[in-house]
């Protein structure tokens, strides 16, 4: 049980409109409503999941899980939030999993928004603010993504964060219950430092 009392190293990041963090207890309600929402939405973009995985149970034993491995380095999950004038607002969710150190420096990059926030430029902002971190604070070397073929809105989240396509895996994931050809991308620290310096994340 002393997982639960440790601190998280996970960090709080902000954009101008949008707030990175680990989740907490106190997210489950609304978690659970927007993923139950969406459900629909995201069904065809994900691993498959039932009623059973947005339970408190289950809820908690993610929690546990997420500290654990960001405790250990090797993952980091943030709820994503909009900036409002009511307050922060649970829109969607990051991961930086699968770290490799030694010779290989690299890790792979995952999201998933809420239906009713989709297309507003929210998680395109929210890759954009997790970059520094990822290369500048764990200092990685290179950052892999996956995306269905069809999947336009993935394509242009990490394009727009200079994300490159780097080719094509037949059969690379199990989606909604059927193993899924992907879409590779990537970006490599020496295109982070090449990268228009806008003043912006």
């Amino acid at each position: 049980m002393l997982g639960w009392f440790a601190p998280d190293p996970t960090p709080v990041l902000e954009g101008p409109h949008v707030v990175l963090r680990a989740p907490r207890s106190r997210d489950y309600e609304a978690w659970r409503a927007l993923r139950r929402a969406s459900r629909d939405f995201l069904k065809p973009y994900e691993p498959r999941w039932t009623e059973a995985d947005l339970n408190r149970q289950a809820y908690g034993a993610r929690l546990w899980r997420g500290r654990q491995e960001a405790r250990r380095g090797t993952d980091y999950s943030f709820l994503l939030f909009e900036k409002t004038q009511r307050g922060e607002v649970l829109v969607g969710g990051l991961t930086i999993s699968n770290v490799r150190r030694r010779a290989a420096q690299f890790a792979t990059l995952g999201y998933w928004m809420g239906e009713r926030f989709a297309g507003r430029g929210l998680m395109s902002e929210a890759v954009g603010v997790l970059l520094p971190y990822f290369f500048e604070v764990l200092a990685l070397h290179r950052l892999q993504a996956a995306f269905l073929p069809h999947n336009q809105a993935s394509r242009r989240v990490l394009e727009k964060n200079g994300f490159h396509e780097e080719g094509y895996a037949e059969h690379y994931l199990q989606i909604d219950g059927k193993w899924a050809d992907h879409v590779l991308f990537a970006l490599t620290r020496e295109r982070w430092e090449a990268r228009p310096k806008t003043g912006l994340p």
